[in-house]
């Protein structure tokens, strides 16, 4: 089920933040292993994850939208298509998170294998790469989920949305 206000939205962001931190922390741990592509696996595995429990908490799982009303699915379509979304609705497969990893970076990939050859140095590089790159894509969808909701409720007349502007959560860590 959609959220139906902002504040339930603005929530469901935060819980899903805080979740996208914790998968990068693991990530960050499995990419300072001095194991080659050890950190690629469990980006993909961590990601394969990470985005259907987040389209869940947004109400946009395939099986919530299939539940959706006809006229709600309409815009919700319209919503993701104008927003270019990668993984709403849709099944995930490893290739398809490989495929996003390789956009979002693939030099900081081949960085970070490459890396590990360095002891200590290399991997705390191959971690942070790996933190930057696991949170960089979970914030984009975090991003895309919220704002195909809030368009979709703004689109059935929801008031308290419409008064708000949406504020997108930056991608890049401090």
């Amino acid at each position: 089920m959609l959220p139906q206000t902002l504040s339930e939205l603005d929530e469901i962001r935060d819980r899903c933040l805080k979740l996208v931190q914790r998968k990068a922390l693991l990530s960050a741990g499995a990419a300072a292993v001095p194991v080659p592509g050890l950190d690629v696996g469990t980006d993909v595995a961590i990601l394969m994850q990470l985005l259907p429990q987040i389209n869940e908490r947004f109400g946009l799982s395939a099986k919530q939208i299939d539940a959706l009303s006809p006229d709600t699915r309409k815009i919700l379509t319209a919503s993701s298509v104008s927003l270019g979304t990668e993984f709403l609705g849709r099944v995930l497969t490893p290739q398809r998170v490989i495929t996003v990893l390789q956009k979002l970076g693939v030099k900081k990939l081949a960085g970070k294998s490459a890396a590990k050859i360095v002891p200590i140095v290399g991997s705390a590089v191959a971690a942070t790469v790996s933190y930057v790159v696991l949170r960089r894509i979970g914030v984009k969808h975090i991003n895309e989920c919220y704002e195909v909701v809030r368009r979709t409720l703004i689109a059935e007349g929801h008031r308290d949305v419409i008064e708000v502007d949406a504020v997108e959560v930056p991608t890049r860590t401090r």
